[in-house]
Order: structure tokens, then C-alpha cells, then sequence
């Protein structure tokens, strides 16, 4: 698939197929992820792939007590008169309803984090993993798997370490729900044109495409 294709065309996939996805599918998305820069090429990372139905249960059950589900139901209420907002969120409630349907969860781990911050959990060290996690969802794309960019794990952090060993010294940065889809179809995407968020020179000064 041409590059910009992919590019284009990646959505976040929310309801997936009950199917295996191959371990060699997965190795592939993870060979991608690390081709990624990171700061002084440190590669800080780990990647936890979940494939056990016990261990995505227990994460899924960890979930639905933080009461994150009945704060989006609450918001999805609330957005009545924006048809693109109730998408996205009636596929999100679904989907943190029972995060264990999604057949493999990855969650891509900061570990012995150098550059360009020692902090761990500062904004900066993201720049280490973030590049990474996103190779993997292209990549996944170009294979036909769906993926999402999910950020609950803050909320279930012992759980986490608890059923997948994390140690205190690594932190989860996200979880990467993995599937294939289940009535989704991939892009086009629908993005604010690119003129509308771009500045030359300074804040505010635009220029016109030709």
C-alpha cells in the first residue's frame, strides 16, 4: 500500500472481529515501532502484548470500576446536536464497556528513560515512545488491523503491574486496542485543513498554498 495511503486513510478502529490476530502480524507492527527515533537513541522502551483472555478480562473489569464508562456516557448525552461527536464517542462507551473484546491489547512501556528527560512521566519523555506507538498503528494499517490510541491506563496503573508484572520503574504510556475490524471501514479521515493550523515564520502568519 503506498505510504500516503496509509496515512491517509488510518482511523481509530473501536469494534473489532472476535478473530486471532497472528502472532507474526503483531511481530511485524512491533519491528516497525522500533524504527522510531527516540531521544539519544536511547530506545527506552518495552512492549507488553496481551493475548490471554484472563489477563484482558481483569484489565477490561479494572476499567469499568474506575467509572470512566459512566463519565462518557454522561458526555455522549450531551453532545446531541453534533452527529461527528456522538460517533466517536458512542464507539468509545462501546468499546471501554468491554475493552476485553478487542482480541491483543499492547501497551507500549517508557523503561530506563535517559533522554531527552530522566523524568519519566514529564511531556518530553513521550517524545521517546509516542513516534513509536505511532509506526506500530501505520503499520498495523497497511496490514488491515485496527488499532486505537487509548490513554485509560493512567486510571489502572496497579492493575496493570499487578496481572502484567510492570515494575515500579517502567510506566505504561498508552493502550493500543488491536483487532481486526468488526463493521468499521478505514478512512478517508476528515482533518481541519492543514493552511488552518500552520504558521510561517511566526505565530499567525499564514501563507496561501500554490
Amino acid at each position: 500500500m503506498d505510504f500516503f495511503e496509509v496515512v491517509h486513510t488510518q482511523r481509530s478502529i473501536r469494534k473489532f472481529k472476535p478473530d486471532d490476530v497472528p502472532d507474526e502480524v503483531i511481530w511485524t507492527m512491533l519491528d516497525a515501532a522500533i524504527r522510531a527515533p527516540s531521544g539519544s537513541n536511547t530506545q527506552p522502551w518495552i512492549f507488553v502484548v496481551v493475548k490471554q483472555p484472563a489477563k484482558r478480562q481483569a484489565i477490561a473489569q479494572a476499567l469499568r470500576e474506575t467509572g470512566r464508562v459512566e463519565d462518557m456516557e454522561e458526555r455522549f448525552q450531551q453532545v446531541k446536536s453534533d452527529p461527528v461527536r456522538r460517533r466517536s464517542l458512542g464507539g468509545a462507551v462501546a468499546m471501554f464497556k468491554d475493552i476485553a473484546k478487542a482480541p491483543v491489547l499492547i501497551i507500549p512501556c517508557l523503561y530506563n528513560v535517559s533522554s531527552p528527560t530522566p523524568d519519566i512521566k514529564g511531556l518530553l519523555a513521550g517524545s521517546s515512545i509516542y513516534g513509536a506507538v505511532q509506526n506500530m498503528m501505520l503499520a498495523a494499517r497497511d496490514l488491515g488491523v485496527g488499532t486505537v490510541l487509548t490513554t485509560f491506563q493512567q486510571f489502572i496503573e496497579p492493575t496493570l503491574a499487578s496481572e502484567l508484572g510492570i515494575p515500579k520503574d517502567a510506566l505504561a504510556a498508552c493502550v493500543i486496542p488491536v483487532g481486526y475490524p468488526d463493521g468499521q471501514r478505514f478512512g478517508p479521515t476528515t482533518r481541519k485543513p492543514v493552511d488552518s493550523v500552520t504558521y510561517w515564520d511566526s505565530w499567525g502568519s499564514t501563507k496561501k498554498r500554490t
